[in-house]
């Protein structure tokens, strides 16, 4: 989808995920509307994935303002995941990895948006 939201669903958005520099790039859709996870959808498990989003999205695609965070200084891995599209009508542009807790702390909270389980490095 591109250029405006589409009304007929709530949440568009095309993850694209990088388990290493080089590798190839997966890429998942998650659409769905009043609700529920749509046929269009191609992550491994949609359903929990949508539960995902409404639980963690709004504070983790549009976060607010506030002093820098203080992040523990460890590494999670180099998967990278880039998150575009739309959410309630906002646009969506968000990239995650693993470089330090906070990452790894929002990475762990969107798992299933990013194609793994919680606490999984997001393999596929």
């Amino acid at each position: 989808m591109t250029g405006t939201a589409d009304p007929q669903h709530d949440i568009d958005l095309t993850i694209r995920l990088t388990e290493t520099p080089g590798a190839p790039e997966y890429t998942f859709r998650l659409e769905a509307a009043d609700g529920e996870p749509s046929a269009a959808s191609t992550l491994p498990d949609p359903a929990a994935a949508l539960e995902a989003v409404r639980r963690h999205g709004e504070a983790i695609f549009f976060p607010k303002p506030g002093p820098p965070q203080l992040c523990t200084q460890q590494y999670g891995g180099p998967q990278t995941a880039v998150v575009t599209g739309w959410y309630l009508g906002r646009q969506v542009n968000s990239r995650f990895s693993r470089t330090d807790g906070c990452e790894i702390a929002r990475w762990r909270a969107m798992a299933a948006l990013l194609g793994g389980s919680p606490g999984s490095t997001g393999a596929v």
